[in-house]
């Protein structure tokens, strides 16, 4: 799992919590159905589900377990998978659930989560509220995590300036995690001179991660600058950084199917190009249109439009679209979802009457009738 995400931290509790980081990346290897808690000596495992997209499953799975004691861990990885999905306001609901109606006692995993649902939905003051009830109410001094949660929440929320003012007042020395966030909003909001300050620092800690290149390089090209965006890919291979291709996994009929972006290798590729031609044709009827700059290249928009035709995430849609009659999809992409294809996912969902959700490197999309469970807010 990439370093920004930030419920990666909450790995460090118990071995179960572990298992739902990994969870996080593979899953199509769980029953979303399946609602009744397994056997065992803790509920923990019925909460799987919870990285699956069977968010609502998983709070039933959660709610049987009434009869049982709810530790902190189970209260911890059920607020976890509300921020995930984007249901940031249910996550709090549940935090007071846990503290005022049932006594347990928040620890520091508790409010890192807490703080990424704040993030994910954009509860600003929520999460500052969150920041210092920690200190104040349960004397918990924040650690690492949970000032990087705030500098993630504060800087997708464009206060950029006020998030570099909390970055160097910290008790800490910000680590690639807190310059990483900053780096990520500056994508958002483009901008650049802070954009360049904080990839300064993400290239001494760490000088060989593609991702921080090729944010810096995307935000100069955002921004018609392709000459810096060049110099910047010859810095990659000046230092031998490579970038992963996009790459997107569904599954069909209990087995998985991958594609990477502007794949023409697939067996039924005739067939999913049609499917696509089909959708576009549609979605546009109903108001899509392309969003050329999300191709970082400096070309004619047409041919822009071509390569945002064949990212993996549309493919794997495509091929989901015509291999199963299935009421819902799930796919799975390695790399953040661009603007585009966010914006097409939610036309496709309108037009096939299809839930869609989608797992990129950072949260869940659960895309239905038009609209995305992440509110645009991702």
């Amino acid at each position: 799992m990439p370093y920004r995400s930030l419920n990666a931290w909450s790995l460090h509790e118990e071995g179960v919590v572990v298992v739902y980081g990994l969870l996080c990346s593979y899953d199509w290897w769980l029953d979303p159905g399946h609602v009744t808690p397994p056997s065992g000596d803790t509920p923990h495992g019925g909460f799987w589900g919870c990285n699956s997209g069977a968010i609502y499953k998983s709070r039933q799975v959660f709610d049987l377990s009434i009869g049982q004691r709810r530790d902190i861990v189970s209260w911890n990885v059920m607020i976890a998978a509300y921020g995930m999905h984007g249901f940031g306001t249910e996550a709090l609901k549940l935090f007071k659930h846990m503290t005022v109606d049932e006594g347990t006692r928040p620890n520091h995993v508790t409010f890192t989560n807490l703080l990424s649902a704040c993030s994910h939905s954009g509860l600003i003051t929520e999460g500052c509220d969150l920041f210092d009830l920690m200190k104040q109410e349960y004397a918990l001094e924040p650690d690492m995590e949970q000032y990087a949660c705030m500098v993630d929440l504060m800087a997708r929320s464009g206060q950029l300036s006020e998030t570099l003012e909390f970055i160097e007042k910290m008790p800490f020395e910000a680590n690639a995690a807190i310059w990483g966030s900053l780096l990520g909003a500056c994508r958002i909001h483009l901008n650049l001179e802070m954009a360049e300050h904080a990839a300064r620092f993400l290239f001494e800690l760490e000088p060989e991660s593609s991702g921080n290149y090729i944010l810096l390089a995307n935000i100069y090209s955002s921004l018609g600058r392709w000459e810096d965006a060049s110099r910047i890919r010859c810095l990659m291979k000046e230092r031998g950084v490579t970038k992963s291709p996009g790459c997107s996994w569904i599954e069909v009929g209990r087995k998985v199917y991958s594609f990477v972006v502007g794949d023409t290798s697939h067996p039924f590729m005739d067939q999913i190009s049609a499917k696509m031609q089909s959708l576009y044709t549609k979605i546009k009827e109903k108001g899509y249109v392309p969003d050329t700059k999300f191709v970082l290249q400096n070309m004619e928009e047409a041919e822009k439009e071509m390569i945002l035709y064949g990212h993996s995430e549309k493919l794997a849609l495509a091929f989901g679209l015509i291999s199963t009659s299935g009421s819902s999809l799930r796919i799975i992409k390695n790399l953040r979802v661009c603007g585009d294809c966010h914006s097409a996912m939610k036309y496709i969902s309108a037009v096939e009457k299809k839930e869609i959700i989608m797992r990129d490197n950072y949260r869940f999309h659960h895309f239905v009738d038009g609209v995305c469970s992440c509110g645009d807010y991702w």
